[in-house]
């Protein structure tokens, strides 16, 4: 079938029809949805009844599958999907809403803060791709913020001062600015700082992009309340209502976004509530600067 895609928001996100993920990609579909992802960052696909299974392979077109190690404070023995994707909804191994003080619980409120996937590793994801399965009844819609219009729009002067910055990204530094701060030794080694670029070019296109996240707590050179201020500053202009997309999730809605151009959130839902939602990672191929030991 044909691969068609509306263009949803003035700046980014498709939504796609003509393609059953279901079914293997010919060739073709692979080609074009990879076009679409870098012209439009976010793509979403409706009424994709699919397993686990299916959602990986759709996932493997495009890369390999990125480990989950490291991203999270739930031990393996306590995982609910084997299926090798991300649980990021709010399910403990029996199915049922974790407690609200549960530690995977307030780790994984997070979330609810703009980042990008993985900006935490050495080498950050490149796509994601994130099905609903059980859709939660109140809030729990995700938000995108287009970081390529992002950048095109700052002056002149700014775009040469970062030109050259580079972050130091932790889980520790998203978690901690929600009062999350009790770490394991295992976890503390886990979620050391990495670098990263603050501006990114993109492999396909070129263009630059604003390689933002709340994983970004230092910037290389700067004190860190200055570079606090900063990220702070760049993130509120990037995140303005211009530039992002509001995804309302329905059942069976499957998105894939692009790590390397865009930042999302979820917002807040009731936690009482299930919210059954699986992620692929597909992993990135390199790092966006020669990591050294971050101090």
């Amino acid at each position: 079938m044909t691969v068609l895609i509306r263009q949803l928001h003035k700046h980014f996100v498709g939504e796609v029809s003509g393609v059953d993920l279901r079914k293997p990609l010919t060739k073709q579909e692979a080609t074009d949805i990879e076009a679409g992802m870098d012209k439009y960052a976010v793509l979403v696909f409706h009424g994709q009844d699919i397993t686990d299974e299916q959602q990986m392979a759709f996932a493997l077109n495009f890369g390999e599958r990125e480990s989950s190690r490291g991203g999270t404070v739930t031990k393996k023995e306590d995982y609910r999907l084997s299926s090798g994707l991300n649980d990021v909804g709010n399910l403990g191994k029996d199915g049922k809403p974790l407690p609200k003080d549960h530690r995977t619980h307030l780790f994984n409120l997070g979330n609810c803060l703009w980042h990008s996937d993985s900006s935490f590793r050495p080498i950050p994801a490149k796509f994601s791709l994130l099905s609903a399965r059980v859709v939660n009844p109140k809030g729990g819609n995700t938000e995108f913020a287009d970081m390529r219009a992002a950048y095109d729009a700052l002056d002149d002067d700014t775009k040469a001062d970062i030109e050259d910055m580079i972050c130091e990204h932790s889980l520790m530094y998203s978690r901690g600015s929600l009062g999350f701060l009790d770490y394991t030794e295992e976890e503390k080694q886990m979620f050391k700082p990495v670098l990263q670029r603050l501006v990114r070019t993109h492999p396909g296109h070129g263009r630059k992009s604003l390689y933002l996240s709340s994983h970004a707590g230092a910037i290389k050179g700067m004190s860190m309340p200055e570079a606090r201020v900063l990220l702070r500053d760049l993130t509120e202009h990037a995140t303005q209502s211009e530039f992002v997309h509001v995804h309302k999730w329905t059942v069976h809605d499957l998105v894939m976004w692009d790590n390397r151009q865009t930042v999302h959130r979820v917002r807040r839902y009731d936690q009482s509530q299930p919210r059954d939602m699986r992620r692929a990672t597909v992993a990135g191929s390199q790092p966006t600067v020669a990591q050294e030991a971050a101090e």
